[in-house]
């Protein structure tokens, strides 16, 4: 049981660590001045973006699972209504289109221990084409 609990937890941990390792951080920072009571607000955003393989996604489910590189373990991204899903070229895709095994890029926030997604480019999937061969043998009495 403890060698299980322990390889779940160094498992997420290391998933957390490759998602670390291969992100890109842009920071955003907006000054606006309070109209009622004049005060300025400043507000930091952090964009973090990280690319891999979808592994995970559920139709009307609230996440799903991207595996950054060829060895690190899946790291799950939540998505809101406010998160939109790309192709290449930066035309708006519907949600309907996610599906595991295809090469993406996530835009995220990181709120607490969770990553929520902001924007999701999807590339395109490399074909892998299968040639088949059948040889068809019958026998005459």
């Amino acid at each position: 049981m403890k060698e299980t609990t322990l390889t779940k937890i160094m498992a997420v941990a290391c998933s957390l660590v490759a998602v670390s390792a291969l992100a890109q951080t842009s920071t955003t920072v907006t000054t606006t001045r309070d109209a009622a009571t004049g005060t300025v607000v400043t507000e930091k955003t952090t964009t973090v973006d990280t690319s891999g393989t979808i592994t995970e996604y559920r139709p009307g489910g609230d996440y799903f699972t991207l595996r950054a590189g060829t060895t690190g373990a899946p790291a799950r991204f939540y998505y809101t209504n406010d998160a939109h899903v790309f192709d290449p070229e930066g035309h708006p895709l519907s949600w309907s289109v996610m599906r595991p095994d295809i090469p993406a890029t996530v835009y995220y926030v990181r709120e607490g221990d969770r990553m929520i997604v902001r924007k999701v480019v999807l590339s395109k999937p490399v074909v892998v084409e299968k040639t088949t061969t059948t040889t068809t043998t019958t026998e005459r009495p």
